[in-house]
């Protein structure tokens, strides 16, 4: 039974894609992966991952981009081109630039220019909400904690070095967790319309979910989509305002089929020259900023 209503359609077909994802042969799956290739050379291949598909392996899942390299690089190059080998991670539900490496040499030294700060990333991402200020820099080191509830689960979140304190309201410096990790991401609101905004990101550090801890907890903004991350201690789908059920014309009810709206848009890395590679967000994200019009211009 196919929904009228047009966004839970789309919502079904994103789920029912990242299934037959699962499900395809790793072959149909390489392809689909040649298909989204941006940019090649002799030393790397960059991609656009698409939604719903994980990076590595793990419970549950039997196709992943890990296990289709090998074939993926015999169909870019030839019958007896070497595997390709992975240089960072996205997320399964994040889309966007993503680079691979022809060989383990080039990929350790890209490794190493993502570790070192030298690959400049640009997000864009949905969020709910206007952050205040406008721009500015979330600097809130992050630990992964149990949430004690009904139903106990793991999340990752603010470890803040600092605290208010509760005689005189002053900043009171406290002891760092020794477990947490400092972490740092650069923000820009590009368009705000229908209680939601269009930001630009640029994660500074890697720790794991940086982006959705520090926007749903430091900017109290979450990502559009992003139902681990949108409350604390329940897990449930995202609490939408009336104006943005409204222009996405969906129930409260259907919230939990939104995906996450975040889209890795921009990769710059040193590796002899620059290069440097925009991508597109997916159709969804772009019809999902037409409907909140979230229109901005590029500068």
């Amino acid at each position: 039974q196919i929904p009228k209503d047009p966004a839970q359609r789309r919502l079904r077909e994103l789920t029912l894609l990242s299934k037959q994802m699962q499900q395809v042969h790793p072959n149909v799956l390489a392809k689909i992966l040649k298909k989204e290739t941006l940019y090649q050379n002799e030393e790397i291949v960059m991609i656009n991952k698409p939604y719903g598909l994980p990076v590595h392996g793990g419970p549950g899942v039997k196709n992943c981009i890990t296990d289709v390299l090998p074939i993926l690089a015999k169909m870019l190059d030839n019958m007896k081109a070497e595997t390709l080998h992975l240089c960072h991670r996205l997320d399964k539900e994040t889309t966007g630039v993503m680079v691979l490496a022809r060989s383990k040499e080039v990929a350790e030294r890209i490794r190493l220019l993502f570790k070192t700060r030298q690959v400049e990333k640009i997000y864009w991402a949905i969020v709910l909400g206007e952050p205040e200020p406008a721009e500015g820099v979330v600097e809130i080191p992050i630990v992964e904690k149990e949430v004690q509830s009904h139903q106990s689960h793991y999340k990752m979140t603010l470890a803040p070095s600092y605290r208010l304190s509760p005689e005189d309201g002053k900043v009171v410096k406290i002891r760092k967790n020794r477990d947490a990790e400092s972490a740092v991401t650069r923000y820009r609101c590009l368009a705000s319309s229908s209680a939601c905004s269009l930001l630009e990101l640029q994660p500074i550090t890697g720790v794991k979910h940086q982006l959705r801890v520090h926007l749903a907890y430091g900017l109290g903004c979450p990502i559009l989509g992003d139902h681990k991350y949108s409350h604390w201690s329940k897990l449930a789908p995202q609490k939408l305002p009336e104006i943005t059920l409204r222009r996405l014309k969906l129930e409260q009810s259907k919230a939990r089929h939104l995906p996450l709206h975040l889209h890795a848009h921009r990769l710059s890395l040193p590796l002899g020259e620059w290069i440097d590679l925009v991508c597109k967000p997916p159709h969804f994200f772009q019809k999902t900023l037409k409907k909140l019009e979230l229109d901005f211009s590029k500068d």
